[in-house]
């Protein structure tokens, strides 16, 4: 691709000024946006700053977006007030007839957004292009659900007297997304908002500002009124999250990301008691049992941890294998990885794209080194590759333990550590030593371990004989510092939902 200079005329700005763009070679080059969306409006910053977006492939400079503040944000969260009113008023199918439209313009450009989400995060195109399927999913799943949002009738303590309790939109919601997942992770929360009333103000990922621009013109397009979806881009995190909890308009937090910043983002959503979903870190283990069919595993568990090259909430984290087949497992596993090729995600035959930051890279080298000078064994792997600094190669570790930050970290980049167990309580508490507790595994081909495994298991979800477990109908979420709240399915809509009780009395006269 070339880089080229482009005049930008910014709509709703006073001035005009040059940007440094590369070509995305977009279908539709329209959905590639630079402002911020408030109040229907694309924006630039108030006082001009932009932040800059790179490709973590090779550190071309894609573009400047607009680096919004807390200024600009509070009239976002204004906009959503007023634009709530009406829209709540309005019937759940008028409400789900608008997200069906923003479904299908999602899908009709599947190719322009997988591509924005490829060269801004890195993730290869198939990689992409499945994202984008998945978030829509969401758009589409919570078009429907909308409509099933029941009340209760309350069984009379008195004759002259009725209860009943009926479900209203929490109100102006707050997002914050992560950059792993720049589609997905906005939709799963934007959707559900929309489909029962809220309006929602976003604040994306800085690393993949993009793709959050263009669902939100997608949204437009699909007819969302003014003001129910805004996105407010900006690197001053500190100051956009301060204004999201502070703001007593805000209703809700939902959050994805790391737990100690979801910690910090509670604490501060404590001072208005505003509700809050947290979609935080995870330590997913893969459990192979002796008695598991061994290609299933070996699949599943390359599945797990390197899709999106390990940096998924929900991958294994620690694969635990029992002793009777853990020289065979590793065999497989390790030759399954050597055949892996990283590269560019625009290229075809490129299976694993880069880490997001050359941070990012150097923090996994950092763990492996750890492990190493334990003790650890390397397979293959243990370097950043010759492909240049956001490249790590494709990791496999042996001869690991409970000690090393292999086990007690969060990875986030494509590292397994294989560790050895003799017991199925040896196993369980192996999986269960940790503060996480998002996603667990096991394979198993035992009907009784099955259960005895899956409900001691101290996670959100459990797949048992699969790790990919997401879909749009299943409830998403952790326990323990993994978060609170669920995602998807009919319980997706609750955390945007209040529960009133009304009372009709008098009615004996």
């Amino acid at each position: 691709m070339v880089s080229l200079f482009y005049s930008l005329l910014h709509n709703h700005s006073n001035h005009d000024y040059r940007m440094h763009i590369m070509d995305f070679q977009l279908k539709d080059p329209s959905l590639l946006k630079h402002q911020g969306f408030i109040n229907g409006q694309w924006l630039d910053a108030d006082d001009k700053q932009t932040f800059t977006v790179t490709n973590p492939a090779n550190g071309e400079h894609l573009g400047d977006v607009a680096s919004m503040g807390a200024a600009q944000t509070r009239i976002a969260i204004e906009a959503a007030q007023t634009a709530q009113i009406l829209w709540k008023a309005e019937s759940a199918k008028t409400r789900g007839d608008v997200l069906e439209r923003w479904y299908n313009l999602v899908m009709e450009n599947q190719d322009d957004l997988a591509r924005i989400m490829t060269i801004e995060q890195g993730k290869p195109m198939f990689e992409s292009a499945g994202e984008v399927a998945y978030g829509a999913s969401f758009i589409k799943w919570f078009a429907e659900e909308g409509k099933r949002v029941y009340g209760d009738m309350i069984p009379a303590a008195q004759n002259d007297r009725r209860g009943i309790a009926i479900k209203q939109p929490v109100g102006v919601v707050a997002a914050i997304t992560p950059w792993n997942f720049p589609n997905a992770m906005i939709t799963r929360k934007v959707a559900p908002a929309l489909a029962v009333g809220c309006a929602i103000v976003l604040k994306p990922a800085a690393e993949t500002p993009y793709s959050a621009l263009a669902l939100a013109e997608l949204a437009n397009r699909a007819g969302v009124p003014a003001g129910l979806f805004n996105v407010v881009p900006g690197l001053d995190a500190p100051a956009i999250g301060g204004e999201l909890t502070s703001n007593p308009i805000v209703k809700k937090l939902t959050f994805t990301g790391s737990t100690p910043i979801g910690k910090l983002l509670m604490q501060q959503c404590a001072a208005t008691v505003k509700r809050t979903s947290m979609e935080l870190g995870g330590n997913a283990p893969v459990i192979v049992f002796d008695d598991a069919d061994l290609d299933i595993a070996v699949a599943g568990a390359l599945l797990s941890k390197f899709r999106n090259s390990g940096q998924t909430c929900i991958c294994s984290n620690r694969i635990i294998v029992q002793d009777g087949i853990y020289d065979e497992f590793v065999k497989r596993f390790t030759a399954a990885v050597k055949d892996f090729r990283i590269g560019d995600g625009l290229d075809a035959n490129s299976t694993h794209g880069p880490v997001i930051t050359e941070k990012a890279a150097a923090g996994i080298h950092a763990k492996v080194e750890n492990a190493v000078a334990q003790g650890a064994n390397v397979e293959t792997g243990g370097q950043i590759s010759e492909l240049g600094s956001h490249f790590y190669e494709p990791t496999v570790l042996t001869n690991v333990n409970d000690k090393m930050a292999v086990f007690r970290e969060e990875i986030f980049g494509p590292v397994a550590p294989i560790f050895k167990f003799s017991t199925e309580e040896e196993a369980v508490n192996m999986a269960n030593d940790t503060e996480f507790g998002l996603a667990a595994y096991f394979y198993t081909e035992n009907i009784g371990r099955t259960w005895r495994v899956s409900e001691a298991l101290e996670y959100g979800m459990v797949g048992v004989n699969e790790t990919a477990i997401t879909s749009e109908v299943i409830p998403f979420g952790g326990v323990k510092e993994s978060g609170q709240g669920r995602e998807g399915s009919k319980f997706g809509l609750d955390d945007y939902l209040e529960i009133k009780y009304i009372c009709m009395g008098g009615l004996n006269r």
